[in-house]
C-alpha cells in the first residue's frame, strides 16, 4: 500500500539505476501514471553494491549528502570495479609496449666437461702412436650480457597506439562510473528523505484520525451521531495506522539500501542530516545542454577513443606483412679453465624478416578488426543520438516536474483547508463524517503527491547533470546542497 502511497519512489529509483547506459529517471509510478519497470539484483548491478568499510558504532551516525556522496565514491561496487578494469588496461597497454623495449639479462656460467671422442664419432688410428680417446676434463668460464631489441617492427607500433587509445577509453569509463555511482548514491538518499516526510505526513495523519475518532465515540455515546459514523471514524484510523507500519518499513529498507550503496558498516544506525528541499534550478538552454554533453560526457569522449583504438588495431593487422628489423647481441668475458685467462667475446646478429606468404591469417586478423571498427563507429552514433534523447528527456522530466511541484503545493493547501471546513461542518451537526473522512483522505493524497514531486525534481536535476557528463562536479550545487 506504501508504495501506491509515494513512498514507493525506492522502485522508482531502482528502475533509474537500471538503464545504466546514461539515462534520466522517470517521475514515481505511483504519482504519475506510470508503469514501474523492474527491479534490478544486486548481482546485475554493481553500483547497488558495495564494499562495508569501518566498524559500526551503537551511536547513530549523522550522514549529510556530502558524506555520504564521499563514500559512495570510495567503496560503491561499482567504482571499485571501474578502477580495477582502468588497472586492467594499463597492464595491457604495458604488455604491448614490452614488444618494443630492448630484453637485457646477464649470464654467468662455469662449465667442467670430459668427452669420449669416441661417442661423439671420432677414431683416429695412427700406428705406433698412443691416442686418448678421452679429452679433459677442461672448464670454461663465460660471463656474458645478452640484449635483444625489435628496431622496426610496425604492426606491434599501431598495435601499443591501440592499446594506449583503450587505456584512455577506460580511463573514460571510470569517470562515467563515479557519476553513476553520483547519481545512485543521491537518489537513494532522496528516496530515504521522500520516504522520512511521508512518514511524517501519515503520523500526522495517524493523529488527525485519531482525533476524529474519539470525538465521534464521544458523540456516539451522547447520542449524537449515528453507530456508523464511529465504525467509519475507525476503519479511517486504522487505515491510517497501516500506511504509518508500511511507511516506516519502506523507510527502514530504503535506509539498508542506501548503507549498501555507500558502503556503511553493517548493522550502522544513521540519521540524514540533509533534507534537499525544492529549490528551482538556473536556467539552461537545451542547445547549450547538448554542446555540453557531446563535449564533456565521458562515455562519449570514451566511445570514441575505442574507435581510435579500433583504427589502430586494423592498421597493426594490416602491418604484418611489412618487414620487420631486429637485433641480438651478447658481450662480455670467456676463459679456460677460468676467469684468469679470460677474454673478451661478443656476438652480434641483425634480422630483416620479410613475410612472403602467411596464409590467410592477416586476411582474417584485417577482416575481424574491420568488422570490431564498424561496430564501435555504430556503437558511437548510437550514443550520440541516446545522448540527444537523454539530454532532451532531462529537460522535460525537469519541466514537467517543477510544474508538478507547484500543483502539489497548492493542492495541499486546498486539501488542508476542506479538511478544516468539513471538520468544522462536523462538529456543527451540518454534516456527518463522511465528509472529514474524505477530506483527510485528500489532504494525505496531496502530502504524497507533493513528496513525490519534489523528489522527482531533485532527481530530475541530477539526471541533467548526469545527461551533460557533470554530475560528480556540480550534482550539489545543482540541488542546493553544498
Amino acid at each position: 500500500m506504501a508504495r501506491d502511497r509515494g513512498v514507493s519512489q525506492f522502485a522508482h529509483s531502482l528502475a533509474i539505476i537500471l538503464a545504466l547506459l546514461l539515462f534520466t529517471p522517470k517521475p514515481s509510478a505511483a504519482q504519475s501514471g506510470q508503469p514501474a519497470a523492474s527491479l534490478p539484483t544486486l548481482s546485475q548491478n554493481p553500483l547497488l553494491g558495495s564494499v562495508p568499510t569501518g566498524q559500526a558504532t551503537s551511536t547513530p551516525l549523522s550522514l549529510s549528502l556530502k558524506d555520504a556522496l564521499n563514500r559512495g565514491l570510495n567503496y560503491n561496487l561499482g567504482v571499485i570495479e571501474a578502477n580495477e578494469d582502468t588497472r586492467a588496461a594499463h597492464a595491457a597497454r604495458l604488455r604491448n609496449l614490452n614488444t618494443l623495449l630492448p630484453n637485457l639479462s646477464a649470464r654467468v656460467t662455469s662449465t667442467v666437461e670430459e668427452i669420449n671422442l669416441r661417442t661423439v664419432g671420432v677414431r683416429v688410428n695412427i700406428p705406433g702412436i698412443s691416442i686418448p680417446t678421452i679429452v679433459g676434463p677442461f672448464g670454461v668460464a663465460d660471463a656474458r650480457f645478452v640484449l635483444s631489441q625489435e628496431l622496426f617492427n610496425w604492426s606491434a607500433i599501431k598495435s601499443v597506439k591501440a592499446s594506449t587509445e583503450s587505456e584512455k577509453a577506460s580511463q573514460h569509463s571510470y569517470k562515467n562510473d563515479r557519476d553513476l555511482v553520483v547519481l545512485t548514491t543521491i537518489d537513494s538518499y532522496l528516496v530515504v528523505i521522500a520516504d522520512a516526510a511521508t512518514v511524517d505526513s501519515t503520523r500526522a495523519q495517524v493523529e488527525t484520525a485519531q482525533v476524529l475518532f474519539q470525538r465521534t465515540s464521544d458523540q456516539h455515546k451522547a447520542g449524537v451521531v449515528a453507530t456508523i459514523d464511529e465504525l467509519r471514524s475507525r476503519v479511517e484510523l486504522q487505515n491510517q495506522q497501516q500506511r504509518l507500519i508500511a511507511a516506516e518499513n519502506q523507510l527502514a529498507i530504503d535506509k539498508l539500501t542506501l548503507a549498501r550503496v555507500i558502503g556503511l558498516p553493517n548493522g550502522q544506525e544513521f540519521q540524514l542530516m540533509d533534507s534537499v528541499p525544492y529549490a528551482p534550478l538556473a536556467e539552461m538552454s537545451l542547445n547549450e545542454a547538448l554542446q555540453q554533453a557531446y563535449a564533456a560526457r565521458p562515455d562519449y569522449l570514451g566511445a570514441k577513443e575505442q574507435v581510435r583504438s579500433a583504427e589502430l588495431t586494423l592498421q597493426a593487422a594490416g602491418a604484418e606483412n611489412y618487414p620487420t628489423l631486429s637485433v641480438n647481441a651478447d658481450f662480455g668475458d670467456a676463459g679456460s679453465p677460468n676467469f684468469a685467462t679470460s677474454h673478451g667475446v661478443f656476438t652480434f646478429q641483425a634480422s630483416l624478416n620479410m613475410p612472403i606468404f602467411q596464409g590467410t591469417r592477416v586476411r582474417a586478423d584485417k577482416l575481424q578488426t574491420n568488422s570490431a571498427l564498424r561496430q564501435r563507429e555504430a556503437e558511437l552514433e548510437d550514443l550520440r543520438g541516446k545522448i540527444d534523447d537523454q539530454v532532451r528527456t532531462a529537460f522535460l522530466n525537469l519541466k514537467s516536474s517543477s510544474d508538478l511541484v507547484a500543483v502539489a503545493t497548492s493542492n495541499v493547501d486546498l486539501a488542508n483547508q476542506t479538511l478544516r471546513q468539513a471538520q468544522d461542518r462536523f462538529l456543527s451537526g451540518v454534516a456527518d463524517n463522511l465528509e472529514v473522512v474524505q477530506a483527510q483522505e485528500s489532504v494525505a493524497s496531496a502530502e504524497q503527491s507533493y513528496i513525490a514531486s519534489v523528489y522527482s525534481y531533485n532527481v530530475a536535476k541530477v539526471s541533467l547533470a548526469q545527461a551533460i557528463g557533470i554530475a560528480e562536479q556540480s550534482a550539489l550545487q545543482y540541488l542546493g546542497a553544498y
